[in-house]
């Protein structure tokens, strides 16, 4: 990865004096997220070191600020991928679900104005963020019996507004940045029409609760599909790299029955694998479900901290009956649980309550855990000063929408 991150070198000083802003190594920035202070953040896998080298077509820095970011006194940090815009010497500045910031610090400014300056001096003529907090979160158990045709999250009353995601969104307008998929729940998808990572993500709370509690979570019908899998003998085992060509098959199943297109390659897969897991052994697993000696449906995941992601599914067309994707599930939720994880997060949901649309079935699976449908802030925008780099962000933004 070394060869893809800018060299560490000097950057505007915020106002605080007591708060610097450099680049720094990986070690460091590794080292400031397993501290308690950097792991209360709560990072995704998107922030860590080694995404930079999942990421092919980009260039990245490590950024840390703090009292002496050098020595690793921080108090935040973020990964900054860095996309060349064609026929110019100008980059679009990427922090993927991050920075992994104190967003409920007064005195926000003191990092994130120089944080912007030292984008703006390496040559970024905008920026895209995705800050952590959460905006809206609803029930499983409000949102099945409201399921309805043309309804979507936005018509049902949350069962809870987050005042501090509430708080950053406003101060973000007031600095000028532009929420990328709009204010809405998104049309159709999995959130704002404009966002690169999914704003609907459903999330399964496991801290204070035994297995016992998420056995009695889950909804009628999970339990009788996995006590069918079970039942019909479907085996579930943690894989290793050999097993990704097969899980590369089945996803490509899985796009065609499903309608949808992830457009990755089986070195895409390979790569994240190998990475991931040479940052943090076994950050990235692949579990399988076995049936009759044939692998039924394969899943990945991720952990990192305190937190556990399902990222992808994939399964077969045939022998579904057996359940394998419940067992997988239900076998991943109790390794987290095991590993110390406070959540499970089971990634995008479409926002569509309408059990017509095709989308809906994601959602209402995902419902069946009893966790909940967290409205996250989304991604958010700003060009980074002066009309040439405002004509650029447009420009960019007409060649995305072309693509």
């Amino acid at each position: 990865m070394s060869a893809l991150l800018v060299p560490p070198s000097r950057v505007p000083q915020p106002r605080n004096p007591g708060m610097a802003l450099r680049t720094i190594t990986a070690e460091t920035y590794r080292a400031f997220l397993a501290s308690p202070a950097g792991a209360a953040l709560g990072a995704g896998f998107l922030q860590c070191p080694s995404w930079a080298d999942v990421k092919e077509g980009w260039r990245a820095q490590l950024l840390g600020w703090g009292p002496d970011p050098e020595a690793g006194q921080l108090t935040g940090v973020a990964l900054v991928l860095l996309r060349q815009f064609p026929g110019t010497r100008k980059y679009f500045a990427y922090l993927p679900e991050g920075p992994v910031a104190d967003w409920n610090d007064p005195d926000v400014d003191d990092w994130l104005g120089p944080l912007l300056e030292h984008l703006r001096r390496a040559g970024a003529f905008a920026v895209r963020i995705g800050p952590s907090p959460a905006y809206r979160r609803w029930d499983a158990a409000l949102l099945k019996p409201l399921a309805g045709p043309g309804r979507r999250l936005g018509d049902v009353l949350a069962s809870e507004v987050d005042p501090l995601g509430t708080a950053v969104a406003e101060r973000l307008r007031a600095r000028g940045w532009r929420r990328c998929g709009g204010e809405g729940t998104g049309a159709n998808g999995t959130g704002g029409d404009g966002d690169a990572q999914p704003r609907h993500v459903f999330q399964v709370p496991l801290a204070g609760r035994t297995p016992e509690d998420l056995w009695s979570g889950l909804n009628q019908e999970w339990r009788r599909n996995v006590r069918r899998a079970r039942n019909e003998g479907v085996e579930v085992v943690v894989g290793s790299a050999a097993e990704l060509p097969e899980f590369y098959r089945l996803l490509g199943i899985t796009e065609r029955r499903d309608g949808f297109r992830l457009g990755r390659s089986l070195a895409y897969y390979e790569r994240q694998y190998a990475v991931l897991n040479a940052e943090e052994p076994g950050r990235m697993k692949l579990y399988l479900a076995r049936h009759r000696g044939e692998i039924l449906a394969a899943h990945t995941m991720i952990t990192v901290g305190r937190r556990a992601w399902y990222q992808t599914g994939a399964s077969t067309d045939h022998r579904r009956e057996v359940r394998p994707s419940n067992a997988l599930q239900w076998r991943m939720l109790l390794d987290a649980h095991a590993l110390g994880a406070d959540v499970y997060d089971m990634r995008g949901v479409p926002s569509t309550l309408d059990p017509e649309e095709r989308t809906y079935g994601l959602l209402r699976w995902k419902l069946g855990t009893g966790g909940q449908v967290v409205e996250t802030l989304g991604e958010w925008e700003r060009a980074l000063g002066g009309s040439a780099n405002h004509a650029l962000h447009r420009a960019f933004q007409a060649y995305l929408n072309r693509r």
